[in-house]
């Protein structure tokens, strides 16, 4: 019993149910500029009506009571919203996000007063935001996170003190407020959240390094945020005592000890016993929310815990494992959208006609933005030798602003800091900044999708695998491996034993990948590959170190690579590749007669990766016809993987590979000779102890 899975096109994937004209763009990859003028000659009088409609609706029309709708009647009508919007923003080529905000804004007190301030929806919407947080943290891709960590927090220093200042200056001097309120106006321009975020996660361009760069600045920028916000709150009211000071650290560090090693350890042990969809999703929301308690505990903002939460849970959760696809399904589809209806809910636009005051706060506050988060952006691209598209996501990324806008602002409200107007011109900043933002991050994620869909059909062309398992039937597993592999053309076959493998591996030229597990793939944190001596001059060495990387990648694992001298020299080769780096260890493996010794060092949570090979090529080794013997006896406890590489004539030439990718630094060379040195005297020391 097998089944098969073709090959798609990365970009018919993507733009799924949309025409090359539907997305603006032909099949050469040419913009169509005619198709955009007539579809905007045929919307332009229904947007010449709406707005006729909106005058008499808004302006004229004076404010009354809210309707008294039945809860039925108000969650039909918001259900009915979130299916009808995303179908009319297709259509008219307008992001979600605004038509939600628009769609709060109309059957909020503004116009049809509709509904009115409903506390489930503001909890809901609340939760929303918090799950916009918690993705953009839990799809981070830690080993790019750690590569560039020095990057992040030079952007993230950057793209808060450069609006900060600029916030100093115009609040001070245009506005003008004083010196209170214009930090706290500065910290507001300087935070700001992810609420494009999902556009970048439903374009799959979430891992690209300007991306992961971004979301690591974004924690730096809200922590740098409360801080003045703490601050300025310290300065206005009366000294706390040291009681207090005190019980504020001890809340402090049980939220960070609980997020950052309690909770990961839990739902690893969690996912390891219990294999139900509903309460492995359920543990996982439990998370998230008891995260953002203990940082409002602590005196910290909410998103910041749900950002720590999916920082924490990263390596549980595979972008494309079946738990993740249900977050995002449930997510995407009520709290993301419910948040900015409530958004739109609170925005007073008669407020913004009863005076000029009002109005031009919002346009200092806008223009301040823009310019402080968009000159970030030309910084990092120069810094960083991004793209011009790049620098549009990050500029798109991080001018929307939401939650942590309101949170200072409400605060210095009920201080008695900021005024009233300051208060209606910030909720009218954040629904123009949504709205900018929106359109700026769907362009970029757009041609940053067909350009990584370019490269991924380029590295895929050609490769054919086999998945299957010995005994016990793991067909969904192995779909899912596929999936976090980014595996194209992949059957799936089920083996009653090894010599059904050796029959397949015989009577196939595809890629054959033969697991078992031991405990689910999700839960796995280190992956150990043995490598036979000659791999390199293989076919396909290049597509199993592929597989390796990109299973690293949505796992969140580490690596350790134990081969020969001259196998690790193109190993590493392979891992400074620009666009594919991987942070790997390094342990030396004479020969295939010693990876019985890898049963001495591999731990709980490790996955052995074996890379085998077929007769007659240049890694054979007589020993690959014990695998299955040498799995039983000293692997039976692990999750493992046998990979036959595809075996064909006619491959790259490795010298010449090798050539093209630049060597390593000077810096890093000199770290790997002083972990080596220390590594050294750390197994004298130990040999010594033990003696």
């Amino acid at each position: 019993m097998s089944e098969t899975y073709p090959r798609k096109n990365h970009c018919e994937t993507l733009f799924a149910g949309h025409t090359p004209s539907s997305v603006g763009i032909d099949r050469k990859g040419t913009k169509k500029n005619v198709y955009v003028q007539e579809k905007f000659t045929f919307i332009a009088p229904y947007c010449a009506f709406s707005c006729v409609c909106a005058y008499f609706f808004v302006i004229l029309q004076p404010k009354t009571k809210a309707m008294n709708l039945s809860p039925l009647l108000i969650l039909t009508l918001v259900i009915g919203i979130i299916w009808f919007v995303p179908l009319v923003c297709r259509k008219i080529h307008v992001p979600s996000i605004v038509g939600f905000i628009l769609a709060g804004i109309v059957i909020g007190p503004s116009v049809l007063n509709l509904v009115g301030e409903s506390p489930t929806i503001k909890i809901l919407g609340s939760l929303g935001m918090l799950y916009i947080m918690f993705q953009s943290g839990s799809e981070m891709d830690i080993n790019d996170f750690k590569q560039y960590k020095y990057r992040s927090l030079f952007f993230g220093l950057c793209t808060f003190f450069i609006p900060f200042c600029l916030g100093l200056i115009t609040s001070r001097y245009l506005l003008p407020y004083g010196w209170l309120p214009s930090l706290l106006l500065g910290a507001m321009y300087g935070s700001h959240t992810l609420m494009t975020y999902p556009i970048v996660s439903r374009y799959g361009v979430q891992k690209n390094v300007a991306v992961n760069i971004t979301v690591g600045a974004t924690m730096v920028a809200i922590i740098l945020s409360l801080i003045v916000l703490a601050i300025v709150e310290g300065w206005h009211r009366s000294a706390q005592s040291i009681i207090e000071y005190a019980i504020q650290l001890s809340l402090l560090a049980i939220f960070l000890l609980s997020v950052l090693w309690l909770f990961p350890r839990f739902a690893r042990m969690f996912f390891k016993r219990y294999r139900d969809p509903i309460s492995e999703f359920m543990v996982v929301m439990l998370m998230l929310v008891g995260s953002a308690l203990l940082a409002d505990l602590a005196g910290l903002e909410g998103i910041l815990g749900a950002f720590l939460c999916g920082v924490s849970l990263n390596r549980l959760l595979p972008n494309r494992s079946p738990l993740m696809n249900r977050i995002n399904f449930v997510g995407n589809s009520i709290f993301v959208p419910l948040f900015l209806i409530s958004v739109g809910l609170m925005i007073d636009i008669h407020a913004f006609w009863s005076g000029w005051t009002t109005v031009t706060i919002a346009i200092v506050m806008i223009i301040t933005k823009l310019i402080g988060k968009g000159l970030s952006a030309w910084i990092a691209q120069v810094v960083f030798r991004f793209s011009k598209h790049e620098r549009q996501l990050i500029f798109g990324l991080t001018h929307a602003t939401a939650a942590g806008t309101l949170a200072i602002v409400t605060i210095a409200y009920q201080m008695g800091i900021l005024s009233s107007d300051v208060l209606n011109a910030s909720v009218l900043m954040i629904l123009v900044l949504c709205t900018t933002a929106s359109f700026i991050s769907e362009h970029a994620a757009k041609e940053l999708a067909l350009q990584e869909s370019a490269k991924l059909e380029s590295d895929h062309e050609d490769d054919h695998w086999l998945l299957t398992s010995v005994g016990k039937d793991l067909r969904p597993t192995l779909r899912e491996i596929g999936e976090m592999a980014t595996l194209d053309n992949i059957e799936i076959k089920q083996s009653a034993d090894w010599q059904d493998v050796s029959n397949m591996v015989e009577h196939t030229s595809k890629s054959v990948i033969v697991y078992h597990e031991a405990q689910p793939i999700n839960t796995i944190n280190r992956l150990v590959v043995a490598v036979p001596r000659y791999a390199e001059k293989e076919r396909d060495f290049i597509t199993c170190f592929g597989l390796v990387r990109r299973l690293a990648g949505e796992l969140g694992a580490k690596v350790v690579f134990y081969a020969t001298p001259d196998t690790q020299v193109a190993l590493q080769a392979m891992c400074r590749r620009p666009g594919k780096y991987l942070r790997a260890a390094f342990r030396n493996m004479d020969g295939w007669e010693e990876v019985g010794i890898i049963s001495q060092t591999i731990v709980e949570n490790d996955m052995l990766i074996l890379l085998s090979s077929r007769k007659s090529t240049a890694s054979y080794n007589p020993l690959f016809e014990r695998i299955p013997t040498m799995l039983t006896e000293h692997f039976t406890h692990f999750s493992s993987m046998v990979v036959y590489p595809e075996q064909l004539t006619g491959g790259p030439d490795m010298d010449t590979l090798l050539m093209e990718i630049p060597p390593a630094s000077t810096t890093w060379s000199i770290i790997t000779r002083v972990k080596r040195f220390l590594r050294k005297i750390w197994e004298a020391i130990r040999l010594k102890v033990k003696g």
